[in-house]
């Protein structure tokens, strides 16, 4: 039995495609593994099973939403079957002529043996190109797994902080967050920038991270566990499969030095000074 305020997480990559089935091996193939490592819920990739229309095919005219959906029954059977908790990226089909979510399945094992889609959490900001195919959402989407409250996010969500504040707000305590950034030219900024802006993230509210990539060619960085000081602290190699199992334990204590004040600031009070200071000096900024 799992330990309260732990979670065993195995975030995984491989090289996404517009070949469902293939996806779909993928992803059966590391819940048996993560089964055998002792995790108690599996990540996966922004569109892991789907595939990433603009990305990994050019058009959502004809896709076989029909074998999207017996590929996602298949994995939830296995979730349920391997009592696994699963977020499974892919891509949500809605009612013409509305575009699609790019979405996270959240799959729990546990209420039904065939698994269950307990929720589902849709991308909610989505790039320009995004746009010309999906639908952004407009909610949260939080859980709790063995007394630990999580969140989902996807992403282009990366790029709002004022997302990571509402979930401070929320009391979440980790993020399991999707990307796919794995076609990007070697020079691309997101090499630099992701997995760092990620780091404050995490640093700025303590939240720990489970980030999640795909593994395509050119991908600019792979999937990496961040803790909540904002240290990498574990990652896959870049450009191949595989798989990871860390621990968040909310027991352990991390350097966070805005805690006293971060209340503060998320109140709009953006000083920890006593307010209006009474000494000409202090109001004088023009002179030494």
């Amino acid at each position: 039995m799992a330990n309260p305020g732990t979670i065993k997480i195995a975030t995984c990559q491989f090289p996404v495609s517009e070949i469902v089935e293939q996806n779909s091996k993928y992803i059966q193939k590391y819940l048996r593994k993560a089964k055998k490592l002792g995790a108690e819920i599996v990540h996966f990739s922004e569109c892991a099973l789907s595939g990433y229309a603009g990305v990994d095919f050019d058009s959502l005219d004809g896709y076989d939403w029909p074998l999207l959906v017996e590929e996602t029954k298949k994995i939830m059977a296995l979730a349920g079957k391997l009592q696994l908790w699963v977020v499974l990226g892919s891509t949500h089909k809605l009612t013409e002529p509305n575009k699609p979510h790019n979405c996270l399945y959240l799959i729990n094992p546990q209420i039904n043996p065939q698994g269950k889609i307990e929720d589902r959490y849709d991308k909610r900001f989505c790039t320009n190109s995004d746009l010309n195919y999906y639908t952004p959402g407009d909610r949260f989407v939080t859980f709790e797994l063995n007394g630990v409250k999580c969140a989902l996010l996807i992403c282009f969500d990366l790029r709002f902080p004022e997302l990571y504040r509402e979930l401070r707000k929320l009391n979440v305590q980790c993020i399991f967050q999707s990307f796919y950034n794995a076609r990007q030219k070697e020079q691309s900024v997101h090499r630099h920038i992701i997995r760092q802006t990620m780091q404050a993230n995490a640093a700025s509210n303590y939240f720990w991270v489970s980030l999640a990539n795909s593994c395509g060619e050119i991908a600019p960085y792979p999937s990496c566990f961040i803790q909540p000081d904002g240290e990498i602290v574990n990652e896959l190699k870049t450009h191949k499969p595989g798989i990871m199992v860390n621990t968040v334990d909310t027991a352990k204590s991390f350097y966070d030095p805005s805690a006293q004040f971060r209340d503060l600031a998320m109140k709009g009070i953006l000083t920890n000074g006593p307010g209006s200071i009474n000494d000409p000096r202090s109001k004088d900024t023009k002179t030494l």
